[in-house]
């Protein structure tokens, strides 16, 4: 059964939810947030102070508050002055969703119309600049009542924006909100892969990397990894997987020594050539209900599920070739630098920030380790009895964790803990927030907010 809750976009639900590069550059100002956890999937934006303290219901250090209806965990994203956010929207004035921690795990059928919408936002100011319905109907697939039938985080180049809504399609917009393509990818069934009557919903986001929308779905009925031309739709590669479903987003890595797709999955753990979809390397085992994006740094690929009883972290090299797996006795092999078995995440897609990995447990256990060695530095719980889901983000030397609750914790970056501010958001968060230009942007239950001066 599943534990707790499902992931959310992580993912990028999304809570899925990205491309990614070998090292990332946590020194370089990053004004665009392009897509879940921001440029390559870093959950990284330095050069600008970042705030410390704020608080929500009081609207104090907070810049603006646009209502969104509906229900909906993708995170925004921000390129320029705009920001982008999706939802589905209904005759619910405030439809049903349950957080925290608990051990049942039933979906939440809605036999009664939705419309799936792309928003697109001033960033300076919140005023919505346009609103566009992808599609409008009963939803396909049943949601998970942590769930929602917008999980997926869009993503934009600059020229174009795409939303994800599982099985309603993919939807490529310009960024004035005119729609270029569309495109149906199937029946998506996502559910335990023990428990063929629950359904989850879906929740994984797409990738733009040069000319291609790269997407990972991982069904019950059908799972694969494919790339699309960004400017009609048309399918330019696409490989079958055989994985157990999941909520996980791929991650690619554009470094030209090792150009590849990277996901993660219970049944396949893999890399695939970036520009032919042919599988590079594989590793098998882990949690398998696999979440977490996987992440790149230090020319090593950081991959962490928990599920089921198993909760690996494994730091693996970028040039890893063919079957990888560990025998019964090793922590590491040529193709892995160093592994753990049991400190690794469910639901949060961990953080590479300077030389260390922040991972945060769904149940709000923090711990630090040296990234390229995989030594401990500390162990923290933030709260208990609540739930964390939202993936941290960092910046100005600060790592921020979000609960589901609403509360953010503000950490100082380091091998020592140091808790440097609690904020209320004052409403449930799910999702993961975007960094631009001294601003957190947080995704609520019903509002976006701009967090800084």
């Amino acid at each position: 059964m599943l534990r707790g809750h499902i992931a959310i976009v992580i993912a990028g639900l999304t809570l899925s939810l990205l491309p990614c590069v070998v090292e990332a550059d946590s020194k370089a100002t990053q004004p665009n947030w392009p897509s879940f956890r921001g440029n390559h999937a870093n959950g990284v934006s330095d050069g600008t102070a970042l705030p410390i303290a704020w608080d929500g219901p009081t609207s104090t250090n907070i810049a603006w508050k646009t209502s969104i209806p509906g229900l909906a965990h993708s995170s925004p994203i921000v390129w320029d002055n705009r920001l982008y956010i999706t939802s589905a929207e209904s005759s619910q004035a405030d439809p049903y969703l349950r957080v925290g921690l608990f051990g049942e795990s039933p979906d939440h059928p809605e036999d009664f119309e939705h419309e799936y919408v792309t928003y697109c936002l001033d960033k300076n100011s919140g005023k919505i600049l346009w609103r566009q319905v992808a599609y409008k109907g009963k939803p396909k697939v049943k949601r998970h009542i942590k769930a929602t039938h917008a999980n997926c985080t869009p993503a934009t180049d600059g020229k174009h924006v795409v939303s994800f809504f599982g099985s309603n399609g993919l939807y490529c917009y310009d960024m004035d909100g005119q729609l270029s393509w569309k495109k149906d990818l199937g029946y998506l069934d996502a559910g335990p892969p023990r428990a063929d009557d629950l359904q989850w919903g879906f929740s994984s986001s797409p990738v733009i990397h040069e000319n291609m929308v790269i997407v990972q779905c991982a069904a019950r009925n059908i799972s694969f990894i494919t790339a699309l031309n960004i400017k009609d739709g048309s399918e330019l590669w696409r490989t079958s997987r055989e994985v157990y479903p999941g909520w996980g987003s791929p991650t690619v890595l554009a470094d030209k020594r090792f150009p590849q797709v990277i996901t993660n999955g219970f049944k396949h753990i893999g890399g695939y050539d970036l520009y032919t979809g042919k599988p590079l390397w594989h590793l098998q085992g882990g949690g398998d209900i696999p979440v977490p994006t996987p992440v790149v740094a230090n020319d090593l690929i950081y991959i962490t599920n928990a599920h089921g009883g198993q909760a690996p972290v494994y730091a693996i090299h970028a040039s890893a070739k063919g079957d990888i797996n560990l025998t019964d006795d090793q922590t590491s092999n040529e193709h892995i630098a160093w592994s753990h078995m049991k400190i690794g995440n469910y639901m949060q897609t961990p953080l590479v920030y300077g030389p260390h990995l922040y991972c945060c447990r769904d149940s709000g256990i923090l711990a630090c380790y040296d990234a390229r060695t995989g030594k401990k530095q500390y162990r923290k719980r933030l709260a208990s009895g609540i739930g964390f889901t939202s993936s941290p983000v960092a910046g100005d030397n600060k790592v921020y964790f979000t609960s589901e609750e609403g509360d953010v914790y503000v950490i100082k970056a380091g091998s020592e803990y140091e808790l440097l501010a609690k904020n209320t958001l004052g409403e449930i968060c799910m999702s993961s927030p975007a960094i631009s230009e001294g601003r957190l942007y947080f995704r609520t239950q019903h509002h976006v907010m701009a967090v800084g001066n």
